[in-house]
């Protein structure tokens, strides 16, 4: 793997601030990561496609498909339509989500990275000539680092967050999130991060962090 020249625009970025680390980064998220939602969401597909096949299958093949609507028992058929626009709009509701899913899927497999360089104050994330800049007591300092020393992806998560409701009707927090993935000596990358997340760190010491 070999590291593209720096663009001259991060320089400018950095206006002669020292820096840590620059690197280049070959996808937005974890292949791992963009593979679970592709995957999940072909598999939503294909679970929806079991429905679309029982309610609709026999009435493209001129037959009718009886059902209970409302407790009640119903027929629908070439001739009687009415009776599954209901199945067919919470059907279609269903394969939309899975189209959703299996398209962020695609669109996280083909998303690009950007340029990532670490100084004693801040990260900064350079892409398309947008800058992100993330000063390190913004990091909880939960790191994860997956890959090998050739190539390899960092997750950081933040102290900022939102509340996201589950099916059993409680919420969790989940904090945001930022991938480095694909680079080069991600595991040396990782002790820079350390070292610098725990230098601004904002929580007076004894305290429990946030």
């Amino acid at each position: 793997m070999i590291q593209p020249p720096i663009p001259p625009e991060i320089r400018d970025v950095l206006a002669g601030e020292p820096f840590d680390f620059i690197v280049k980064s070959s996808r937005a998220v974890p292949l791992k990561k963009s593979l679970y939602v592709l995957v999940f969401g072909l598999f939503w597909l294909a679970f929806m496609s079991i429905f679309v096949a029982a309610f609709f299958g026999p009435v493209f093949m001129g037959k009718e498909v009886r059902f209970e609507l409302n407790g009640a028992p119903t027929v629908a058929g070439p001739g009687n339509l009415d009776p599954l626009l209901i199945p067919a709009l919470i059907i279609g509701s269903f394969v939309l989500i899975g189209l959703g899913l299996t398209g962020y899927g695609i669109y996280l497999l083909r998303a690009k990275g950007a340029w990532y360089i670490g100084t004693p104050k801040r990260l900064v994330i350079y892409k398309k000539n947008e800058t992100r800049s993330i000063d390190w007591e913004q990091f909880s300092g939960d790191i994860e680092v997956n890959g090998t020393a050739e190539k390899g992806s960092i997750t950081l998560l933040m102290r900022t967050g939102q509340m996201v409701s589950q099916r059993s009707g409680l919420s969790r927090y989940v904090s945001d999130t930022i991938y480095i993935a694909g680079i080069q000596n991600a595991f040396q990358i990782e002790k820079i991060l350390v070292k610098r997340i725990k230098e601004n760190d904002p929580t007076p010491p004894g305290e429990p962090g946030i």
